[in-house]
């Protein structure tokens, strides 16, 4: 199947050259002939989006349709599409299914895009390989035997195998920007706000952004164009008007200010990464960029602020899903039985025990749980998976009495001396570089024992999470090893602009 940008899709249709029916058919032919394989797409649409492709072809044929006509688009799995089963890649949400659109979905639709199924993502969107989800992990394309990268992983790979032309993720410490590049795609993390999260399943509330993936700059700013600005049902939501940023990738500036971090060219980096980015920077410098050294000094306490302040987040977030209000239920008949027979043999040890023993079985006997506690504390375990487990007990710790101070309260005030160091780059630089992350992808499995080395990979994309800035991630070559890396440009709150014209100018080269 021909890998189109959305613009030769346009041409194609406009033309009469093809229908849009027969484009939604070649990506079921290539989805049904990869996903068994790769397992990026976990619900499909396919008779939905043949009846809508049919009604926008009928638009076309009028010149009535919306500016994203011929858009056939993935959707990652914690994104609410009404009449669709949203589950998080969970268990505990595997049979809900959304009664309303998100409202990135409302605006997508009300511009004509299709959307033919929904992205294998990690759990809850914690992960940076696409290892931790429910319908199985997801592959990378480019290597079946690496990861796509996480959480957005489903969505990287739908795009660049060409399942999509087009997907939607979530970016939280760099959802959207590591899979990107991991898979060799274009990745665009918004500034927080810019996009509505209504109908956003919250991972950590004051970090998660809706962002597009796509195959090329051009079509990201498009999807951006459409779903960006203010909406009522998001209080996080910002006001502030959006810009033109197809105009930005059309007429790219090159002589742009690009900051270049000492902190994001140090130890830890692969050195052919960090000569193939070199080299892009020294090809953007002749052609009129100016590069300007630039420090960001609280780069080093990122991962341990992001992963303090986030699974905090994650904890209050998630508590919602209890087995009883929402989310999986354990066998309520079971979980009974097993407290019974607790019961009767503690019951049946303190008949036949005297003295301290009998006070000590007494006690045990007094601390079971009561049925309600026990049916929660059984429904979240069958539910939840480790890495969810492992960020809930987390966030739980550091907002417990007695370490709220020590912990969540002191990462709160470094996260603004981060947004500090940012705001005091913007004065003198109109974007930030650095790698998307340190290694190209990683072998599948190679890193569930440790998770500390996957929550690493992030190092380079978490910053922008903190600050509230956008950021996208461009290829930027291909390593030794056969797989892609991606290039990383930051900008300031709200000039998405400025990282678009920039990545369209990677692009260029």
């Amino acid at each position: 199947m021909e890998h189109l940008s959305f613009s030769e899709a346009q041409k194609k249709l406009s033309s009469g050259e093809i229908k849009l029916t027969d484009l939604v058919s070649e990506y079921r032919n290539r989805i049904e002939e990869r996903n068994e394989e790769v397992n990026a797409m976990v619900f499909l649409n396919f008779d939905q989006a043949m009846e809508d492709a049919v009604r926008i072809q009928h638009k076309i044929d009028d010149g009535t349709a919306g500016s994203l006509a011929g858009m056939v688009m993935g959707i990652k799995d914690l994104i609410a599409e009404k009449g669709k089963k949203t589950t998080c890649a969970s268990h505990i949400l595997s049979n809900f299914e959304s009664i309303y659109d998100a409202t990135v979905i409302e605006r997508l639709r009300a511009e004509d895009a299709i959307f033919i199924g929904r992205t294998n993502m990690d759990e809850f969107a914690m992960g940076s390989a696409n290892q931790y989800s429910h319908h199985g992990p997801a592959k990378n394309p480019v290597d079946l035997t690496k990861v796509p990268g996480g959480s957005s992983g489903g969505s990287a790979a739908a795009v660049a195998d060409n399942m999509v032309m087009a997907a939607l993720g979530s970016d939280t410490g760099g959802s959207i920007r590591q899979p990107a590049a991991y898979c060799g795609i274009v990745g665009l993390k918004p500034t927080y706000g810019r996009v509505s999260r209504y109908g956003l399943v919250a991972f950590a509330s004051s970090f998660d952004c809706i962002g597009p993936m796509t195959s090329n700059v051009e079509d990201a700013a498009r999807i951006l164009q459409v779903i960006a600005g203010y909406d009522k049902h998001d209080n996080t939501s910002s006001s502030q008007d959006t810009s033109d940023y197809l105009e930005a990738v059309r007429n790219p500036d090159a002589g742009i200010k690009i900051g270049v971090p000492e902190e994001y060219f140090s130890e830890g980096l692969d050195p052919e990464i960090r000569t193939g980015i070199e080299e892009k920077l020294d090809a953007l410098k002749e052609k009129g960029a100016e590069l300007i050294p630039i420090s960001l000094p609280h780069t080093k306490y990122a991962i341990a602020i992001y992963y303090i302040l986030a699974t905090a987040e994650a904890s209050s977030n998630l508590a919602r899903y209890d087995g009883i209000r929402f989310g999986h239920r354990a066998d309520k008949e079971k979980v009974m039985d097993d407290l019974n027979k607790e019961e009767a043999a503690l019951t049946e040890l303190i008949a036949e025990a005297d003295g301290q023993e009998k006070i000590n079985l007494q006690k045990e006997l007094g601390k079971l749980d009561s049925p309600l506690i026990r049916l929660y504390k059984k429904s979240r375990t069958e539910g939840f998976g480790p890495e969810v487990k492992r960020r809930i007990m987390l966030g739980t710790y550091v907002l417990s009495s007695g370490y709220y101070d020590a912990y969540y309260g002191k990462a709160q005030k470094v996260r603004r001396l981060v947004q500090e160091d940012f705001k005091k780059a913007f004065d003198k630089v109109d974007v930030i570089v650095s790698p998307t992350a340190p290694t190209t992808a990683f072998d599948a499995g190679s890193k569930m024992d440790d998770p500390v080395q996957m929550y690493l990979n992030d190092v380079y994309t978490i910053s922008a999470n903190l600050a509230g800035i956008c950021g996208i991630s461009v290829p930027a070559g291909i390593h030794s090893d056969g797989l892609p890396y991606g290039i990383q440009f930051m900008a300031d709150a709200f000039r998405e602009d400025k990282v678009l014209n920039a990545g369209r100018l990677i692009e260029q080269l």
